[in-house]
């Protein structure tokens, strides 16, 4: 057998005693608050020392072996953030990581205080002294608190550490075995997994009459066409817009609807690329954009105009993810994630977007899955199954803080991208 891994509190409690890692210190003579360095690394006065308590954990769990393993800070951080977020009985009492001088959170133990942690306890008690509740709970956080997450060898499918069957008491006489289990990565890091399909749902309206819906995954992009002859040679799988004479009887509406459809052209043409969402139009037929609820509000005026033979940004994922964990800790909107797309006429912002001839609404199904989760849980108490509908994903099992600390994972994932880099 190997060297049994350590527990995150015990050892993290003698490193705050031992005082020799830059940063890591007691903040109150009770011991029950304790700060972390949390500088990013990319700013420009990043040192080894800032980081020198996520390489610890990371060498003290053996998920990296000094001379042997690359150096990775952001899998370091990340399990160090892992192992913290799944503990009763610590909590995040102050984060000051956004501090330009002096980047830092605060953890706060919010029972007892540290309690007996003065030697580290690197496995369950076998000697028959500890009860069978307190044997169940190490034999746990061997499962559950001491694995680490680590880069997967291939972009296989993500699943969740431990499935919920696996969570029964064992037996002390007879062992339940359990599953071999791999490191588990984020399993919402997929949405930045660069040509990982994402799937939209496609609405088209006429004169505000629902006229059109498909969902879809494209691997290229999409692009809005109003004729099925079209240049198949542009980039984007082509969805045609009906013929209004389907669904309309204002003969004057008919017309003035298949003038716009004529003169889309190549077509309106979208695609994501990295965390990012980019809109150009091909064609003659000019279009406004705003990103919006999914039923655009009266008075909601635009983002911006789609520009023509070039790219532009019309939606990002990382101020999405960080609005979305304001919503789920409960102090804010929720965040907006369906486009909508004015074609051939100006932005409907003094008037219900209704008297518009043609409007497109575009909804990433993976973002509208992440707000569902919170929404049906609320800001306190979050349990749900939901499939994100990205390419080999599994439906997720989540609790609260499992969500929320997979969330703040990708911003910081995302803050990892260097400049210019999508």
């Amino acid at each position: 057998m190997g060297t049994p891994k350590p527990r995150i509190l015990p050892w993290l409690v003698s490193q705050l005693d031992l005082g020799q890692l830059e940063g890591v210190a007691w903040v109150n003579e009770s011991r029950t608050r304790f700060r972390i360095p949390w500088k990013h690394g990319l700013r420009q006065d990043a040192q080894e020392e800032d980081f020198r308590i996520f390489q610890a954990w990371a060498e003290a769990t053996g998920a990296y072996v000094p001379g042997r393993d690359k150096p990775d800070l952001p899998t370091w951080k990340r399990n160090f953030r892992s192992a913290l977020n799944r503990k009763d009985g610590l909590c995040l009492a102050e984060d000051r990581s956004k501090d330009p001088h002096d980047p830092h959170k605060i953890y706060e133990f919010v029972n007892s205080g540290v309690g007996d942690f003065s030697q580290p306890d690197y496995s369950p008690d076998t000697n028959g002294g500890g009860s069978t509740s307190d044997t169940q709970e190490n034999i746990l956080d061997e499962l559950l608190g001491n694995m680490v997450l680590a880069p997967l060898p291939d972009p296989g499918p993500p699943s969740l550490a431990v499935a919920p069957q696996h969570l029964q008491s064992p037996s002390l006489d007879s062992p339940t075995p359990f599953p071999n289990l791999e490191p588990s990565e984020n399993p919402l890091k997929r949405l930045l997994v660069p040509g990982e399909e994402w799937e939209f749902e496609v609405t088209a309206f006429y004169r505000g009459r629902q006229v059109f819906q498909q969902t879809i995954s494209c691997p290229e992009g999409l692009r809005l066409v109003g004729s099925e002859v079209g240049d198949r040679t542009l980039p984007g799988w082509p969805i045609t817009l009906p013929d209004p004479g389907m669904s309309l009887t204002d003969r004057g509406v008919m017309s003035y609807v298949r003038h716009v459809l004529s003169s889309l052209g190549g077509g309106l043409a979208l695609r994501r690329a990295g965390q990012r969402l980019w809109a150009q139009r091909l064609g003659h037929c000019h279009t406004y954009w705003a990103v919006s609820e999914e039923l655009l509000n009266s008075g909601h005026g635009p983002d911006g105009e789609v520009p023509k033979d070039k790219e532009g940004g019309v939606f990002d994922l990382g101020p999405f993810i960080v609005d979305l964990i304001t919503f789920t800790e409960g102090s804010g909107r929720s965040p907006r994630y369906a486009l909508w797309f004015c074609v051939g006429e100006s932005w409907p912002q003094d008037q219900p977007w209704t008297k518009r001839l043609v409007m497109v609404k575009v909804v990433p199904t993976c973002l509208r899955a992440l707000v569902e989760i919170a929404r049906v849980g609320g800001a306190s108490s979050l349990e749900n199954t939901v499939d994100l509908h990205i390419s080999n994903s599994h439906p997720l099992s989540l609790t609260s803080d499992q969500y929320k600390a997979y969330l703040q994972d990708l911003v910081e994932d995302m803050d990892f991208q260097g400049p210019g880099e999508t």
